[in-house]
Order: C-alpha cells, then sequence, then structure tokens
C-alpha cells in the first residue's frame, strides 16, 4: 500500500478544480499558460500559481519553445500516482470484525 503521506500529498495537489482541469487539458497536448487560461477561463496568474504546484509535486514538467514554455504531464509520475490511487481505491477483502465475534460467543 502507497504510504499515507504521499496519498495525502496527491489528494492535496489534486484537490484544487482548477488543477483537475489543467491535467486533464495536457493528457491530450502540451500547452502553454496563454493556452490553458484562455481554454478554462482562468487568469493567465492564476495558472500559473496552480502549475507551480503540478510541477513542484513533479506532475508536470515545462519545456521550453522559443518565447513560450509549454507544459506536460511527466509520464512516469502518472503512472506513480494511478497506482497509488488504485491501491487506495481498489475493494479489499472484507474481512469480519475480531470484537464483532467475540460479543456472538
Amino acid at each position: 500500500m502507497a504510504k499515507a503521506t504521499e496519498l495525502a500529498r496527491i489528494c492535496q495537489v489534486l484537490s484544487a478544480e482548477t488543477r483537475v482541469r489543467i491535467v486533464e487539458l495536457l493528457r491530450t497536448s502540451a500547452l502553454c499558460v496563454g493556452a490553458i487560461a484562455e481554454r478554462l477561463g482562468v487568469s493567465q496568474a492564476a495558472i500559473s500559481q496552480h502549475l507551480r504546484v503540478l510541477r513542484d509535486a513533479g506532475l508536470v514538467v515545462p519545456d521550453k519553445r522559443g518565447y513560450y514554455v509549454h507544459y506536460r504531464l511527466e509520464p512516469r509520475s502518472l503512472a506513480r500516482w494511478r497506482s497509488a490511487l488504485d491501491q487506495l481505491l481498489a475493494p479489499g477483502e472484507e474481512k469480519p470484525c475480531p470484537r464483532a465475534r467475540r460479543k456472538e460467543e
């Protein structure tokens, strides 16, 4: 099972709707701040702050292209996060509570 602190960090990074929407956009192509801001209807300054959080978490990486910096998802981090969340959310084998059994006896 993934460590609780890692899972909490993942959930914290994805707790902002705008960051989730950015991740959704970046799944299909790398985009610059201006393009993301335009598509989401959010200011470029706000997008930059959200991208900083995603970059610090290792989920997105910058790619300098001429005058612009395009951001893309980092596939290894994305796979690690998906695996951690799958482990957390996968149904486990249900076991009876040992205390409940004692009361019945």
